[in-house]
């Protein structure tokens, strides 16, 4: 089964992610895993993106399509996995559509958001740019949430409840699911 979580920053997608790849016994993987990954090699793509990285850009969406889809053909995901991270905006999916079978939205709205980053406490954690963040989040994402509604693939979790209560939720719509 491949799986897409979905949703703002502090909305538990890397915790919530992790339980339910546990609980599928497939990986979990982030762009954020990819890109890392990637400033270890020395390859083209790679010197690519760690040049687009150290000017302070973000790394635009036909080169991470081609990331991710190099990333998705890799023998480890045959049983498929639990992605977070991609794709970020409608112009990704138009490059790379991986074919989700479901995509998890936590919804979450922006003051919780907000009060979850602060309270992790992370130097880029700031009132202003957690707010910046969040806005360029909804530019770009919410689109997403529409198109995957459509293919009727969307599931909306209340992301405000506790950790195991989104853990058990999810993992009751997801029993009895084909888990290959």
């Amino acid at each position: 089964m491949k799986i897409l979580f979905v949703g703002p920053q502090g909305a538990g997608k890397s915790t919530q992610g992790k339980v339910l790849a546990d609980f599928l016994k497939v990986p979990y993987i982030s762009t954020g895993d990819i890109f890392r990954e990637l400033s270890t090699q020395d390859n083209e793509l790679a010197n690519r993106v760690k040049s687009i990285m150290s000017a302070g850009n973000l790394v635009d969406d036909q080169t991470t399509s081609e990331i991710v889809k190099e990333r998705l053909q890799k023998p480890d995901l045959k049983n498929g996995f639990i992605f977070d991270g991609y794709p970020r905006t409608l112009k990704q999916v138009e490059y790379f559509d991986p074919g989700f079978d479901k995509v998890v939205y936590l919804k979450v709205d922006d003051s919780e958001s907000k009060r979850r980053l602060l309270e992790r406490g992370r130097e880029d954690d700031t009132d202003e740019l957690i707010e910046q963040r969040l806005k360029v989040y909804h530019q770009l994402t919410d689109p997403i949430l529409d198109y995957y509604q459509s293919q009727g693939n969307l599931i909306t979790i209340d992301a405000t409840q506790n950790i195991d209560e989104i853990s058990l939720k999810l993992k009751e719509i997801l029993n009895g699911e084909d888990k290959d």
